[in-house]
């Protein structure tokens, strides 16, 4: 059988480094990190039987799109994904994909919006296994008793990213440069790392599941 083929390329932005891959069918992995070589290392790890090609041209319009995101000039991140996870998951994803821009939801609201009120542990297990940051925006969701909760990614950039949505005016319009996240509370590319990390752990459904691929994110 012949090994599928994911491009990359990573991007630098005022929250550390980003990476982004694709197959042809659509974007499988965006994540947060402090330095390109570990992203990389990582993505192999995720998908140990693709053939990895780094390429920025190919990337391109995807990078275009989450700079327009990131700088705050664009509220809609338009990206085509193929994810996999499982049904349970792929349940959570979309609850996640429906919060609107600016707002949040606690694990609680989104474990009753897909029919399983007792499942907040298990939600908050689907936000961790999460594959694509941003384009499934899992950081616009709090525990319910107050604060800002984990994040795959680190919380810094959590806050970061709700300042950034919460700037928005009641028109829809970004205020300019006081909320850019060039100017949040994070200096660029320069990210504390927490003294403590507690991320939730990867199921493996979220590698080898079956799944197909999502529409547009409209995160």
């Amino acid at each position: 059988m012949q090994a599928s083929t994911i491009h990359f390329t990573t991007m630098r932005c005022a929250l550390g480094w980003l990476l982004v891959a694709r197959t042809a069918r659509g974007v499988c992995n965006l994540r947060f990190g402090d330095e390109p070589e570990s992203l990389a290392e990582a993505l192999r790890a995720e998908f140990p039987f693709a053939e990895l090609r780094e390429d920025a041209q190919r990337l391109a319009s995807c990078v275009a799109a989450l700079e327009r995101y990131l700088d705050g000039s664009a509220a809609r991140l338009e990206l085509p994904l193929d994810v996999r996870g499982s049904q349970f998951q792929r349940r959570v994803w979309d609850a996640i994909r429906a919060i609107p821009y600016g707002e949040t939801r606690s694990y609680g609201e989104l474990a009753r919006r897909i029919g399983r009120p007792r499942a907040q542990r298990a939600v908050a297990g689907a936000c961790g296994a999460n594959p694509v940051a941003l384009a499934i925006p899992c950081h616009r969701v709090d525990p319910a008793g107050g604060g800002r909760g984990g994040y795959r990614w680190g919380t810094a950039r959590k806050v970061a990213l709700l300042e950034l949505e919460g700037s928005q005016t009641e028109s829809g319009r970004k205020k300019e440069s006081d909320h850019s996240l060039s100017s949040a509370r994070l200096a660029p590319w320069r990210v504390p790392r927490p003294r403590t990390r507690a991320r939730p752990s990867r199921p493996e459904a979220a590698r080898r599941g079956a799944g197909s691929s999502m529409p547009p994110s409209t995160a």
